[in-house]
């Protein structure tokens, strides 16, 4: 089979694509051909080796593993022996190592049905960004109806699953994007939108029970000075650094919280089929639809994290195979 690889740290021109072993179903796992694959953030960080503490378990000087990719929808293509979740011929999506590829496999675990009104390429836009959004808002966010949202980063993957799932959950949301996506949280059902371009939320009066901070780009004192006495910060983006930046600021929040009557939380999503299956009930019920900026076929997977690294996506990247 055909998988993207790298054999070094570096920019996006390090992948390219290798003829590969098909990798041999456990017998408790699932064999799934790929249909389509989408691209994260944190791909692009395994890629780059960067911040430096990545290598600590990815690899000091090269790293371990050659493949990336972790969201990917497909059909099974084969069963283990032990395993009875799944049949040859269903049609999956989940998170598991090495989707970049036109094979992958893993555990039962790793993969729910996917939905059915969804195309391969929809759905393998949900799972990272989707079950952030989910547990940052349900769980670290306590999210209740009627209470008042801001999302700062809304137009990008997790963005915009967060908009709709907290509309979902019953939340007046106001979505910080710039000009040319105003128009597209508008559509997925923001009930407010502040374009920052032209003007800072952080002095706008306003305040918010919950604030999911994406886009990492104000002090922790001025998400502060906008949420209720009560209110809770989640920290899911983190400033850029190629040491230990991006773990600076979501320490810095839990420490200030000890002091205050504000909770700044950082969230590190987990994955969970429990989460994926409440994802595909909220897509079927028509209360959540992936957004997709570009789709990019396999062979140009660096085009496509170069492009998402480059910051600017609307939704999610996918590739297709």
């Amino acid at each position: 089979m055909q998988a993207v690889v790298y054999e070094t740290y570096g920019a996006p021109n390090v992948l390219h694509l290798k003829e590969i072993a098909t990798p041999e179903v456990a017998d408790d796992g699932v064999l799934v051909r790929v249909r389509a694959a989408s691209v994260n953030p944190l791909d692009w960080h395994f890629m780059r080796g960067l911040p430096y503490i990545v290598r600590v378990s990815e690899g000091l000087r090269h790293p371990k593993r050659s493949s990336l990719g972790v969201d990917v929808a497909g059909v099974v293509e084969a069963v283990g022996t032990a395993a009875t979740t799944f049949q040859s011929g269903d049609e999956v999506f989940g998170h598991c190592q090495g989707a970049f590829a036109e094979f992958v496999r893993g555990r039962a675990h790793n993969f729910a049905p996917k939905p059915a009104n969804l195309s391969f390429t929809q759905a393998a836009a949900i799972p990272v960004a989707g079950y952030t959004a989910l547990q940052a808002l349900r769980d670290k966010g306590d999210l209740t109806s009627g209470q008042r949202v801001l999302i700062n980063g809304a137009a990008g993957g997790v963005g915009t699953f967060a908009v709709q799932i907290a509309k979902a959950f019953g939340a007046e949301v106001t979505a910080v994007c710039s000009t040319r996506n105003l128009d597209l949280v508008r559509s997925i059902g923001a009930d407010h939108v502040v374009d920052y371009t032209q003007q800072d939320f952080t002095h706008a009066g306003q305040r918010y029970d919950l604030i999911l901070d994406i886009a990492a780009n104000h002090s922790l004192a001025a998400y502060r000075r906008v949420l209720v006495p009560d209110g809770t910060l989640v920290l899911i983006g983190a400033a850029r650094g190629q040491w230990i930046g991006p773990v600076a600021r979501p320490l810095s929040g839990l420490v200030r919280s000890r002091f205050v009557s504000q909770r700044m939380v950082p969230l590190l999503a987990k994955h969970s089929k429990d989460d994926l299956i409440a994802l595909k009930e909220l897509i079927e019920a028509g209360k959540v639809t992936p957004v997709i900026d570009r789709t990019y076929p396999l062979s140009e997977t660096a085009d496509a994290i170069r492009y998402l690294e480059a910051g600017h996506a609307r939704g999610k990247v996918v590739l297709t195979v």
